[in-house]
């Protein structure tokens, strides 16, 4: 009896299988107290649809002048009003969408891929790797980004996919340094020097012992540069060198409108609106992922 009774109550099995895994319920609670990150979240999906369904969702073709309607103001027809061709802006905003994701993503993938593997080469081998590959690394942090993205621009020719590659090329550094701060202290965990005393491999020490672990930090600045690399990429399209006319890129959007504002403020006010909001909502999504990922703050 007196075992029964240290035993404590019987265990519910049915409470047990139903019960929310742990890090589901931590993000539940998480989230329950971050409203700011549900707004991020909110406005990430409401961008992600748009860029996706953009096309079909839109009210009216975004290309098509309608010479009836040159700078419509807000109406039911046009609720964000026409530019000076006619266009529905509503219709050019949804589209623009899909081309500021796919150049931030663009950007993005060439960042990390490229910064990643110079990071976790040079913090695993550190001594004149590491000296070569950082020095090289501060050479591209001397400059400020935009500016070299815009000598890079001018020098390949405008276009969308020289707004990619030059800030591809700009964009890499911080994410070397992040990596290889990350990789500087992974190097020396108990279970890299086990590994390495087993004779593991240097490509699969790297690729399945190192990188996994900063896997977190590189998620968290991927989610706030997605913000960043879209103010970037309107900033080339807004003096000419990214997307060319008629694609309704954002910035581009903004650079044509700067002639007609006092005529028809709304030409460029609904573009830098999406431009804002977006980089608003990736921002709040990052500070959410880092407090819930980062050890330090949770």
């Amino acid at each position: 009896m007196e075992t029964a009774a240290l035993a404590g109550p019987p265990i519910d099995e049915e409470e047990l299988l139903t019960a929310p895994p742990p890090r589901l319920a931590r993000a539940g609670a998480f989230l329950v107290r971050s409203p700011l990150t549900i707004l991020g979240i909110i406005i990430v999906i409401g961008t992600l649809v748009a860029a996706i369904f953009g096309t079909w969702l839109a009210p009216h073709n975004p290309n098509i002048p309608d010479y009836s309607a040159l700078l419509a103001s807000p109406s039911a027809a046009h609720p964000f009003g026409t530019d000076e061709l006619g266009r529905d802006i509503l219709s050019r905003v949804l589209s623009g969408a899909k081309y500021s994701m796919i150049v931030s993503l663009c950007v993005l993938t060439i960042g990390v891929v490229v910064g990643a593997t110079i990071g976790l080469i040079a913090g695993y081998f550190g001594g004149v790797v590491d000296e070569v590959l950082m020095r090289l690394t501060d050479i591209f942090l001397a400059f400020p980004a935009l500016v070299l993205a815009i000598a890079i621009a001018s020098t390949l020719g405008a276009g969308v996919v020289t707004t990619i590659i030059a800030l591809g090329i700009v964009w890499w550094p911080w994410y070397a340094r992040l990596v290889r701060g990350q990789v500087l202290a992974i190097r020396e965990m108990a279970y890299v020097e086990a590994a390495r005393v087993i004779g593991t491999r240097t490509p699969r020490m790297l690729v399945s012992h190192i990188l996994p672990e900063t896997l977190a930090p590189i998620v968290i600045q991927l989610s706030l540069d997605v913000g960043y690399a879209i103010l970037a990429s309107s900033s080339l399209s807004f003096i000419g060198l990214g997307a060319q006319p008629p694609t309704p890129e954002w910035g581009a959007m903004i650079s044509d409108a700067q002639t007609y504002l006092r005529d028809g403020w709304w030409t460029a006010t609904f573009p830098g609106v999406a431009i804002m909001v977006t980089a608003l909502g990736f921002n709040l999504l990052g500070d959410g992922l880092r407090d819930f990922l980062d050890p330090r703050l949770s």
